[in-house]
């Protein structure tokens, strides 16, 4: 089978600094908005560089997301900057108003996604914002698995016209993808050909999938892995054309199983090839404070508790 080489963990937000530093300096009309966190959101450089488009908010989340939504009206492409739990659920009233109802060209950027927030705690680790945004009409839905990725996703983004949330996160994860690959909204990206499962995950759950299918591999399991980076559109046809020949199905991701990458799945199978599923994600819960290590063990969301899914699976077909 394919293997991927890890050239060094590194986080996925330092990706989304680094694309945004390049935007910087390419699109004149990219402004940046950050709700207090420019550290955390790896903000820096461009504020730096490009002082005249950077706009410190402050912790008014809400008034950041109304600033954004204005600034599309004069040509600005706005991106706005802080954790996924206050770039979601405690502004979703004026993304559903002001940016999505009303088709604005605003790019929602949200950093410390999932439980691997770690330490903070569950106030802080929001487990719903993909079913949050997802459901939003005409909102594209980005989650990242690696820094090379979430640099390419950010560039990319900027050349889409609508709303997008782009989901990604704060612990320093395997970077495997291509340094030069070119980013499509809605294209998923078969990692591995197999043939006894289809093993589809997003975030941080991808590497995660890899080293799950080398296991089975070990096992006489051949595993089909692909990266569904982006939740919302979501790529039907790579779904459907792996299980016409796998047969079933498991997802993974860090997210609650209730409106994530699972649920948009199961009614993909649902409508057009009902197949047997399992889901590898939270299971209807907040989360704790914890390493982001023990709390992937703990909540299930790791290479071992794909396998196990995997090799449950196998067994429904």
């Amino acid at each position: 089978m394919k293997t991927y080489n890890n050239t060094g963990n590194v986080d996925t937000r330092s990706g989304f600094g680094a694309g945004l530093e390049e935007l910087g300096k390419k699109n004149p009309n990219v402004v940046a908005l950050c709700a207090d966190l420019i550290g955390s959101l790896k903000m820096d450089a461009f504020k730096e560089n490009h002082p005249e488009r950077f706009f410190q908010i402050g912790i008014a989340e809400a008034n950041m997301i109304g600033i954004a939504a204005g600034m599309t009206i004069g040509g600005k492409i706005p991106f706005t900057g802080t954790f996924a739990n206050f770039s979601t659920g405690r502004v979703y009233d004026q993304i559903r108003q002001s940016v999505a109802y009303s088709g604005k060209n605003v790019k929602i950027c949200a950093s410390h996604a999932g439980l691997t927030l770690g330490e903070d705690g569950a106030t802080h680790q929001i487990l719903e914002d993909i079913g949050l945004m997802k459901m939003l009409p005409g909102m594209t839905v980005i989650n990242t698995c690696d820094y090379n990725q979430t640099k390419a996703a950010t560039l990319a983004i900027a050349e889409h016209d609508g709303p997008v949330y782009l989901r990604f996160g704060r612990p320093k994860v395997a970077n495997f993808t291509p340094e030069d690959q070119k980013f499509e909204i809605g294209k998923a990206v078969q990692l591995t050909e197999g043939t006894d499962v289809t093993i589809v995950a997003t975030g941080h759950l991808v590497w995660e999938a890899l080293e799950a299918a080398k296991e089975l591999n070990e096992k006489g399991v051949s595993a089909e892995v692909i990266n569904i980076h982006t939740i919302k559109p979501l790529d039907e046809k790579a779904i459907l054309d792996s299980v016409s020949k796998t047969r079933c199905i498991v997802t993974a991701e860090e997210h609650n199983f209730f409106g994530g990458l699972g649920e948009s799945v199961a009614r993909t199978l649902a409508e057009h090839q009902p197949t047997p599923q399992e889901f590898v994600a939270t299971q209807d819960t907040f989360g704790e404070s914890g390493t982001p290590a023990q709390l992937m063990e703990k909540y299930g969301l790791n290479a071992k508790a794909i396998v196990e899914k995997a090799q449950k699976v196998i067994k429904r077909k």
